[in-house]
């Protein structure tokens, strides 16, 4: 796996596995396969990282693709998916981010369908 401590420039894919998502929740789903397809896809072009529960175990599996800092200043923001338990949304979520991600490449029509709300959270965070 790349080390991107120190690119600044690319994009970040945070994948939720903590309590319900990549577990037995969600039956039927190889977790362990998804991630690696994920990291291996997108090695070279983006950070993956496995993160605690984003708070929103009723859409797991969870991921969020952060904008790279020149996706911000176009414009891109965050965004959250959800039920992506299909190998062809990770697979969507791959050629997006191969693009260029948030701010930079229009995701793929498909991810409207996972596009999900962050959580409110009391102060802000």
């Amino acid at each position: 796996m790349s080390a991107f401590p120190a690119r600044q420039g690319v994009c970040t894919v945070s994948v939720c596995r903590d309590c319900c998502c990549g577990t037995e929740k969600v039956p039927g789903v190889d977790h362990a396969a998804q991630l690696a397809g994920l990291t291996d896809a997108l090695d070279g072009v983006c950070r993956v990282r496995v993160t605690d529960c984003l708070d929103v175990c009723e859409q797991a599996n969870a991921v969020v693709v952060q904008p790279s800092p020149q996706g911000r200043r176009a414009g891109g923001r965050p965004v959250w998916l959800g039920l992506v338990n299909d190998p062809a949304a990770a697979q969507d979520i791959t050629a997006w981010v191969r693009a260029g991600g948030p701010g930079i490449a229009p995701p793929p029509a498909v991810l409207e369908l996972y596009a999900i709300s962050p959580p409110n959270r009391p102060g802000g965070r």
